[in-house]
């Protein structure tokens, strides 16, 4: 088959580095244009000198006459807003969208709205007659609707880490699910690559925090997906947390147990539940997981726990933010698309130590 031709839009940010680093090594893929408002003229390999002899070329103006337009996707690795400026122009060209923002994870308006003003955006989609078309892309839930769209919304890296480790539970009714408690940590690429002085490293060091306590846009996306499975409307506390750590989210998942579940039930059910996903990896207790596990990677990695004192369900997903959470599921998107192989471009171990 002919070579998927991939533009990326947003190519400077560490999103757009996490999806250079892994189509330029993917066997169908042809990076055409990398795009960005910033460091254009610059080779992408000056910008990240890691990827010198693997990708040195140079970033482009979207709005640049000279720059190519002949994708077979658009990969728009962008801020909130930008997306939903853009998309349509690509839709009406017959090329296929994936948006990282949360432009297009929502199908609803009013529902899009509400997740907008978590974040201080006040203003209306730009492109609500697209939201009927979008799809949700995370693949283990929405696999069959992925392959027959041409726009997809990325999933947010909390959610990803929170919905692939609560799925089974709601599916299996292992739970109350009006006890649940998703306690997350992130590292500091999250926050993207422009310079922030609460970022900045003698900021950061040492130093941990809590943000947006009861009120962080993911639980949007969290709940709906958790509901959807359920079958009935569910609601989670969440709290999330910056610690300092480069990359990668540990999220610790509390619920309470229905009666009688046991430990041996729980893994009946996950293990059910991800037997044919390639990216998902299912642990007892017996052996601790670390973030360093899943760094660099494709995979979420769950740990199953019970305390038996409480009756309460402890679930530990780890994935990297930028990888799983980020360029990672674009590509597994991509690769659902257009008719691949899941795993193409993304089966390999991660970074480590």
């Amino acid at each position: 088959m002919d070579k998927i031709a991939v533009g990326i839009i947003g190519a400077g940010g560490y999103g757009g580095c996490g999806a250079v680093e892994l189509l330029s090594a993917h066997p169908h893929v042809e990076i055409r244009a990398l795009m960005d408002k910033q460091d254009v003229g610059k080779p992408m390999s000056d910008l990240y000198p890691h990827l010198t002899g693997f990708c040195d070329m140079t970033i482009m103006d979207p709005d640049d006459p000279n720059c190519p337009d002949d994708f077979d996707v658009v990969f728009f690795s962008t801020p909130d807003g930008v997306g939903q400026q853009g998309a349509s122009r690509w839709l009406k060209k017959n090329v296929k969208v994936i948006d990282y923002s949360g432009d297009f994870r929502f199908d609803d308006p009013e529902i899009y709205q509400g997740y907008a003003e978590r974040i201080g955006r006040s203003k209306p989609h730009a492109s609500p007659e697209l939201l009927n078309d979008t799809v949700y892309g995370l693949a283990e839930l929405h696999r069959k609707e992925i392959a027959q769209s041409s726009l997809v919304g990325n999933p947010g890296c909390f959610a990803v880490s929170c919905i692939l480790g609560l799925s089974p539970a709601m599916k299996y009714e292992l739970i109350d699910p009006g006890t649940i408690i998703c306690d997350a940590k992130t590292g500091v690429s999250g926050a993207g690559k422009n310079p922030n002085a609460t970022f900045h490293y003698p900021a950061r060091y040492d130093a941990m925090n809590a943000y947006r306590i009861s009120g962080h846009q993911h639980v949007y996306e969290i709940e709906r997906e958790l509901s959807l499975v359920a079958g009935e409307k569910v609601k989670i506390t969440f709290t999330p947390h910056v610690v300092p750590l480069c990359r990668g989210i540990l999220t610790t998942i509390y619920a309470q147990l229905q009666e009688g579940q046991t430990l041996a039930n729980v893994k009946n059910a996950y293990g059910s539940f991800y037997e044919d996903e390639k990216f998902v990896r299912v642990f007892g207790p017996a052996k601790a997981q670390l973030s360093t596990h899943v760094r660099g990677s494709n995979f979420c990695n769950l740990s199953l726990n019970i305390d038996e004192r409480t009756g309460k369900l402890i679930v530990v997903s780890l994935i990297d933010n930028l990888v799983k959470g980020q360029a990672g599921s674009a590509v597994q998107n991509m690769n659902i698309m257009f008719s691949l192989n899941e795993t193409e471009g993304l089966l390999h171990p991660g970074i480590y130590p």
